[in-house]
């Protein structure tokens, strides 16, 4: 069920290093390429960085997907990132026209998303009190949870998404990662207002 994309060997890194991004649409049946994809490939080609990109347009879709790569996917250690490109509000994503809070989806992965850091494109705002944001990472066991105050609005958060997991690659420090990331990116991050709670 799961793809993995692997690089021509000569392009190839050594690195050990995933993202698996899960994008919301409205039909998993109708195959388009999308924003995030292209995105997904570029990262490939040009930074090394490998992903699994797949859809759902349930809950019980997202379920299936991640529980697919927590369980079945013995590459799973290797995913730092979870990329979410999802609609959805403050702190709840929306698929088909239902939204689920964060809550309801920190008690799906009790306890599953060990390390990992949950990544959210700004097709929704991210936007948790300390509690929410709190709960949620108790419950998963992730390391932290990323993603943008401002919503889409025009300005699409692909760049900054992309600069985010090209530094993960070079760097596993979390906040060396942030810090950098804010400073070559200062304008954009401003914009659309970077945020990480961990």
């Amino acid at each position: 069920m799961l793809e993995r994309r692997q690089l021509p060997q000569e392009q190839s890194t050594d690195t050990d290093y995933f993202i698996y991004c899960l994008e919301g649409v409205d039909d998993i049946e109708t195959i388009q390429v999308t924003e995030a994809q292209e995105n997904l490939e570029q990262l490939a080609m040009k930074y090394g960085i490998a992903s699994i990109y797949n859809t759902c347009d349930t809950i019980e879709g997202l379920e299936d997907s991640l529980n697919a790569l927590v369980l079945d996917d013995h590459n799973f250690k290797d995913y730092e990132i979870i990329y979410l490109v999802m609609t959805g509000e403050a702190n709840s994503i929306c698929l088909n026209d239902y939204y689920y809070s964060l809550q309801e989806i920190a008690e799906l992965f009790e306890g599953r998303l060990k390390g990992k850091i949950l990544h959210f494109s700004n097709a929704k705002i991210l936007d948790l009190d300390e509690e929410e944001a709190q709960y949620f990472l108790d419950i998963t066991n992730a390391k932290a949870v990323s993603g943008y105050g401002n919503a889409f609005d025009g300005i699409s958060s692909a760049i900054l998404d992309k600069a985010f997991f090209n530094l993960f690659k070079e760097d596993d420090d979390m906040f060396a990662v942030v810090e950098e990331l804010h400073q070559r990116y200062y304008d954009v991050c401003k914009v659309l207002d970077f945020r990480l709670y961990y």
